[in-house]
């Protein structure tokens, strides 16, 4: 597929123009020039180059995550990890489709990041995603944290048991059977450990 046909790249771009317009009223051609360029060097210079507004390096970093480029890497995590959920969504998209080996370890440090918990959701999902060596160990830490009932971020541990269940490790047990009287996360707790076993 052409980066300029998937649909999260268009919708980020989409979201980006409404972002500089409400922010400046203009759309610098800058915008459109980047948008257009698939040279890896131009990109690349984009990411590293002092002062260049976020916008610009979300997509210089989509661009070349989707294109394979290793260089976009630390971009991709940082952006995984930022207060903005829509650029965490597609931070986690392109760095599905880089394909880098470091990346289920960094989503592992995020995910369990106390620290940053209020924006683990999709350093979550990806760690389900990608279903590396990391990723049930991770799922499991970060559920047990979340089981107390008054925990604002139930949403983090419903992401994790739906998660372990579609990862269908047997080593989930003792956590998904932890969250079963959870009252926002126990009927899904229930559907997990009904499919534990049959993942591969």
């Amino acid at each position: 597929m052409e980066i300029a046909e998937d649909p999260e790249f268009c919708s980020m771009i989409d979201r980006l123009r409404e972002e500089i317009e409400n922010d400046s009223g203009d759309v610098p051609a800058a915008f459109g020039e980047l948008v257009g360029t698939e040279d890896p060097e131009e990109l690349h210079q984009v990411l590293t180059a002092p002062g260049q507004p976020l916008w610009a390096r979300e997509i210089a970093a989509f661009k070349l995550g989707l294109a394979g480029d290793p260089r976009a890497f630390e971009a991709l995590v940082l952006l995984l990890n930022h207060r903005d959920p829509e650029r965490c969504v597609t931070a986690a998209h392109a760095l599905v489709r880089l394909g880098d080996p470091r990346t289920a370890r960094a989503a592992a440090t995020l995910a369990t990041n106390e620290l940053r918990v209020a924006y683990a959701l999709l350093p979550v999902r990806l760690l389900a995603t990608l279903r590396a060596p990391e990723s049930v160990p991770a799922l499991i830490t970060v559920l047990g944290r979340r089981l107390p009932a008054d925990d604002p971020h139930w949403r983090v541990g419903l992401a994790c048991v739906e998660g372990l269940g579609a990862l269908g490790d047997p080593r989930a047990r003792p956590a998904l059977e932890a969250a079963l009287p959870h009252p926002r996360l126990g009927r899904a707790a229930e559907d997990s450990l009904s499919r534990l076993g049959t993942g591969h």
